[in-house]
């Protein structure tokens, strides 16, 4: 900021219910070693989530970022490093690509990732997953990719944990709050129904995760209801603590 034709560095200030947040319901952490168990056994899945136009690219859509974000930026290349390690040792990768039929609302969002607009689409860092022989790709047309998986009398998304006889699930996506959660709490409940056997721990990573932002003022700006506010620090945070709380492991840092 320039002022009287002097400099003054402008310093964020700390957001007092942040703070308040992260002290009442505290998060704890681990690091992962891909050299080491258990991601280095092969029993273990890289499921990445709806990281496609319509959600990470900017202004590729109407619940896009409108501009450059840096979070979203960071999850999608974490998500394209793990991704390209996983595919060079032959590692399991399951992709969910949010795909919606033109003309069928999926309240309480606008139109988006409708089939044949692009948007439900990887974003081109990631569209070498396309033709990569060790990624499933499953298209859903809802928020909770567990319940998108269904496909007859089967789930897709247990029938690839069952063929690869999997362990643990590292979870990566966009938004941790909406879509991201949702599967996690699911397969969680799904795991403890004894639904897939074998399977144990569910990661989230949370370099690896982004959500969107909508603070009250700009909602409200826009002429939609405060209730539709969505403040992106927060509403990550609440995220996180939601799937911790269910039993999901969240990871800072995977080397």
């Amino acid at each position: 900021i320039c002022r009287d034709g002097h400099l003054i560095m402008a310093v964020e200030q700390p957001d007092p219910l942040m703070a308040a947040l992260s002290s009442a319901m505290p998060l704890a952490f681990e690091q992962l070693d891909s050299t080491a168990a258990p991601l280095n056994q092969g029993r273990t899945g890289l499921v990445i989530v709806d990281e496609i136009v319509g959600f990470a690219a900017p202004g590729g859509g109407n619940l896009a970022p409108p501009g450059p974000d840096a979070d979203v930026s960071r999850m999608v290349a974490e998500t394209d490093r793990l991704a390209r390690q996983f595919s060079a040792n032959g590692w399991p990768i399951l992709a969910f690509l949010d795909t919606h039929e033109p003309g069928k609302a999926e309240p309480p969002y606008p139109p988006h990732c409708e089939r044949g607009s692009g948007e439900e689409e990887f974003v081109p860092e990631l569209r070498w997953l396309e033709s990569d022989s060790s990624t499933r790709l499953i298209r859903k047309d809802c928020i909770n990719g567990f319940i998108g998986a269904i496909s007859g009398k089967r789930n897709l998304l247990v029938d690839w944990v069952l063929e690869n006889s999997l362990e643990s699930l590292l979870v990566v996506g966009i938004c941790t709050d909406i879509c991201v959660m949702d599967f996690v709490l699911t397969i969680l409940s799904a795991r403890n129904h004894d639904m897939m056997p074998g399977l144990v721990d569910i990661f989230v990573y949370q370099s690896a995760c982004a959500t969107y932002d909508l603070p009250r003022d700009v909602a409200e700006s826009l002429n939609l209801p405060a209730s539709m506010s969505h403040p992106k620090a927060l509403t990550q945070y609440m995220g996180l603590y939601f799937m911790a709380s269910r039993g999901a492991r969240l990871v800072s840092a995977i080397k």
